[in-house]
Order: structure tokens, then C-alpha cells, then sequence
């Protein structure tokens, strides 16, 4: 007993023509791929950078230091 495709035939061979005809980088070739593989990275690296420059900062001056 087999069961149906998940999806047609025809339609992944049209998908898959669409995504070897595209000359991108094979992780930027979907419409949502640039915020998935660029723009979440830069903003971690982005407030991970900044928490770390306000603690070297904090740590220099002794602010934030517990009695």
C-alpha cells in the first residue's frame, strides 16, 4: 500500500528548474532566505557586540559593582 505524493510530480520539477536556473548562492535563493541566513546573524553579532563593549565598559569604570 503506497501512499499519494506529498506533492505533484510536475511541480517539483518546476521548482526545481526555477532553483537551478537562479545564480545566487544556493542558501540565498529563496524569497525569505536573505533575513533568514543575513539579517538574524548580523543582529546577534550586532547586540552580542554591544553587551560585551557595555560590560568592558561598565567593568572599567566599576559601575554596576555589588557592596
Amino acid at each position: 500500500m503506497s501512499e499519494p505524493p506529498f506533492r505533484p510530480r510536475e511541480k517539483l520539477i518546476e521548482k526545481q528548474k526555477h532553483f537551478q536556473s537562479v545564480h545566487k548562492h544556493t542558501y540565498l535563493k529563496g524569497p525569505y532566505d536573505k533575513i533568514t541566513s543575513v539579517a538574524i546573524p548580523l543582529a546577534l553579532a550586532a547586540s552580542s557586540l554591544y553587551l560585551i563593549g557595555r560590560g568592558i565598559y561598565n567593568m572599567s569604570h566599576g559601575i554596576g559593582k555589588k557592596e
